[in-house]
C-alpha cells in the first residue's frame, strides 16, 4: 500500500506524527509532503524534532500569501508530486489551506491515478463561513472518499450535508495520540519553573484568529480582558507573529505590558505550559481539545466552536459574545471555578491515544 501524507502548518504536525508512525509500522510505503505553508523553518524543524517526525520526502516551500495565492501554489506544487508517486491513499488532516488544495488536486486526478482521499478530522463544523477553516473543512469533506471522525458528534454534520454513511468512519482524535505520547517529556521539561511560574497558579493564552486580532477594536478588547485577568494571576502569552505585528501597527503594544509575553514556543514547551496551568484562554481549536484531554479549564474567546464536544463533555466553556474586557474576566472566573480534572479522566470516546491505529485499520478495510 502506498500512502501519501500531507502536512502544511503547525496544527497538522501533531496529527501527522502518529499516523506516519502507524503507516510505517504497517510496512506500507509512506511519502511525507510538507507544503511549506508554515514557512518558519526554525519552528517547523522544532516541531518535527519534538514529535519525532522524519524529514519530509518533499517540501513544496509555498510560503506566505493570500488564501488564494497560498492555495494555488500548493496545488501547482502538489500536482507533479502526486502524479509521480501514484499513491493508493492521499491522507490530508485538519482544515488549513494545504488540506483543501491537496484534496482538490487529488480529486481531479483520482480517476487517472486510482488514488483515494482520506480526511482526518472530518465533520467538524463551526457554521461560521467567515472562517477560512470552515470553507476548507466543508469542501474537503465533500471531496474525500473516506471521512475519519475525531468525535461521534461530527457524524450528524456529514449526514446532514448528504455524505453517504459508508464513507464515514469513527476513529477518534489523533492529536490526543501525540499529546499522551509527549506529555511525560513535556512535564519533565519544567517550562513553568524556567519562566518563574508556579504550577497551577498562572494562566496561558493564545490569540491569532482574525476576529480577535485584525482590528484595533477587537484586539484592544481582548488584551484589556487579559490584563484584567493578569490582576488575578500571571498570564503567559506566547505571542503569534500576526498578533504582535497588529498590536504594534494599532499602537496597542502598551496593553501587553502586564502580560508575560513569550516568543512562539515549540510543541513540547507549549504542552508543558498548558498541562500545568490553572486555566487557558484561547481562540485556538486545538487547545480546546488538548485542555479537555488534560483536564485543564479552558475559556474559548470565539463566538462559536467547531468542537462542541469539548464543551459538553470536556473542560471548555465559551466566552460571552461579543467579547468585552469584563466578560472575559467573568468568563475566566467561572472557568477557574470549574476546577481541574485528572489527566486520563477524559470521557470523550476515542481520545485514548490509539486513533492512529484505527486510521490505518480504516484505510486497510476500505482497500480490502
Amino acid at each position: 500500500m502506498r500512502v501519501l501524507l500531507v502536512a502544511g502548518a503547525r496544527p497538522n504536525f501533531m496529527k501527522i506524527a502518529p499516523i506516519l508512525a502507524a503507516v510505517e509500522q504497517a510496512r506500507w510505503q509512506a511519502t511525507l509532503v510538507h507544503t511549506g505553508q508554515h514557512y518558519d523553518a526554525q519552528m517547523s524543524d522544532s516541531f518535527f524534532h519534538d514529535l519525532g517526525i522524519r524529514a519530509p520526502d518533499v517540501n513544496l516551500g509555498v510560503g506566505s500569501g493570500t488564501h488564494a495565492e497560498q492555495t494555488a501554489r500548493v496545488m501547482l506544487g502538489f500536482e507533479p508530486v502526486l502524479a509521480s508517486t501514484r499513491p493508493d491513499w492521499v491522507v490530508v488532516v485538519g482544515d488549513v489551506n494545504s488540506t483543501l488544495a491537496c484534496a482538490l488536486v487529488a480529486s481531479k486526478l483520482r480517476a487517472a491515478l486510482g488514488c483515494r482521499i482520506a480526511h482526518v478530522e472530518a465533520g467538524l463544523r463551526s457554521r461560521d463561513w467567515r472562517m477560512p477553516e470552515e470553507v476548507n473543512r466543508v469542501l474537503t469533506d465533500q471531496l474525500a472518499d473516506l471521512l475519519l471522525l475525531p468525535s461521534e458528534d461530527a457524524r450528524s454534520n456529514l449526514l446532514a450535508e448528504g455524505i453517504e454513511p459508508g464513507r464515514i468512519v469513527f476513529v477518534g482524535n489523533v492529536m490526543i495520540d501525540t499529546l499522551l505520547a509527549q506529555l511525560p517529556a513535556a512535564l519533565a521539561a519544567g517550562i513553568p519553573e524556567r519562566e518563574g511560574l508556579v504550577p497551577r497558579q498562572y494562566a496561558v493564552s493564545t490569540l491569532h484568529r482574525p476576529s480577535n486580532v485584525d482590528t484595533p477594536e477587537a484586539l484592544s478588547v481582548v488584551l484589556a480582558g487579559l490584563t484584567a485577568v493578569a490582576e488575578r494571576m500571571p498570564v503567559v502569552l506566547p505571542l503569534h507573529p500576526r498578533t504582535r505585528r497588529n498590536a504594534e501597527a494599532f499602537g496597542l503594544s502598551s496593553l501587553l505590558g502586564k502580560l508575560r509575553v513569550l516568543e512562539p514556543v515549540g510543541y513540547r514547551e507549549m504542552l508543558s505550559l498548558t498541562a500545568q496551568a490553572a486555566a487557558v484562554l484561547t481562540d485556538s481549536g486545538g487547545l480546546q481539545e488538548e485542555t479537555t484531554a488534560l483536564g485543564v479549564p479552558c475559556l474559548t474567546l470565539r463566538e462559536q466552536t467547531e468542537r462542541p464536544v469539548t464543551v459538553t463533555e470536556g473542560t471548555n466553556r465559551m466566552a460571552a459574545w461579543p467579547l468585552t474586557a469584563d466578560g472575559i474576566l467573568a468568563g475566566f472566573e467561572g472557568t477557574l471555578a470549574q476546577g481541574q480534572r485528572d489527566v486520563g479522566s477524559c470521557s470523550v470516546e476515542g481520545w485514548d491515544g490509539h486513533a492512529a491505529s484505527r486510521i490505518v485499520a480504516a484505510l486497510r478495510r476500505t482497500v480490502d
